[in-house]
C-alpha cells in the first residue's frame, strides 16, 4: 500500500457504494414481504425506480471500473486469484441481463397482478442473494488482497478513475437528470436508509 494508514480512495468508494447498494437491495424483499403480509400491491413506481437505479449506477459505473481497471491489475500482481476474478467478471457480465429480466418480471407483476407476484418475488430474492454474495466475495477476498499487492502507482491510477464515481445513494449529490429518480428511490426505502417508514 502507499505507506499511510488511510485506505486508498478506490477502496473507500467501493465500500461506500457496496454499503449503500446492499442496504437498498435488502430492503426490496422486506418491502415485498410487508405488502404480501397485508395483501396489498407494492408501489410499482418505487420498485421500478429502485431497479432502474441498479441498472444505471452499479451496472454501468461501478462494475465496469472493477472489471476494466482493478481486476486486471490484480491479475498481474496475484495470478493465484485469477479464477475468483474470472467468476466476478462473469457476474458483472450477467448483471445487466439479470437486472433487465427482473425489471421485466416486475412489469409482468404490475400488468398481470397476483398471477405474477410469486414469480417476481422469487426472482427478486434470488437476485438480491446473488448480488450480496458477489459483494461479500469482493469485500472479503479482493479488497484485502488489493491492499497487500498493489503499488502506489496502481492506487494513483485507480483513485483517479474511481474519484469520478458519483453514486447518489452513497451520499453524492445527484446530477440534475437523476434528482427525481433519487427522490423516488429514497422515498421508497425504509428509514434509516431512506425517507420511508421503518419496517
Amino acid at each position: 500500500m502507499n505507506g499511510t494508514t488511510q485506505k486508498p480512495l478506490t477502496i473507500r468508494v467501493i465500500q461506500e457504494e457496496h454499503g449503500a447498494l446492499a442496504a437498498m437491495l435488502r430492503s426490496v424483499p422486506l418491502l415485498l414481504a410487508e405488502h404480501r403480509r397485508h395483501r396489498t400491491l407494492p408501489d410499482f413506481a418505487a420498485l421500478r425506480a429502485m431497479l432502474f437505479y441498479v441498472d444505471e449506477f452499479p451496472e454501468k459505473l461501478h462494475h465496469p471500473k472493477e472489471s476494466q481497471l482493478l481486476f486486471p491489475k490484480l491479475r498481474a500482481r496475484a495470478p493465484e486469484i485469477r479464477d475468483v476474478l474470472d467468476n466476478l467478471d462473469e457476474d458483472h457480465l450477467r448483471g445487466e441481463r439479470a437486472i433487465r429480466d427482473l425489471e421485466h418480471a416486475l412489469l409482468a407483476f404490475e400488468m398481470m397482478g397476483e398471477a405474477r407476484r410469486e414469480a417476481f418475488e422469487t426472482m427478486a430474492e434470488r437476485y438480491v442473494r446473488a448480488y450480496l454474495h458477489h459483494m461479500q466475495i469482493e469485500e472479503r477476498d479482493i479488497l484485502p488482497l488489493a491492499l497487500r499487492v498493489l503499488s502506489v502507482d496502481d492506487w494513483g491510477d485507480l483513485d483517479e478513475a474511481f474519484a469520478e464515481n458519483r453514486d447518489p445513494l452513497s451520499g453524492h449529490r445527484p446530477d440534475e437528470p437523476y434528482r427525481a429518480l433519487m427522490q423516488k428511490v429514497l422515498a421508497a426505502l425504509p428509514a434509516p436508509i431512506g425517507l420511508g417508514p421503518a419496517l
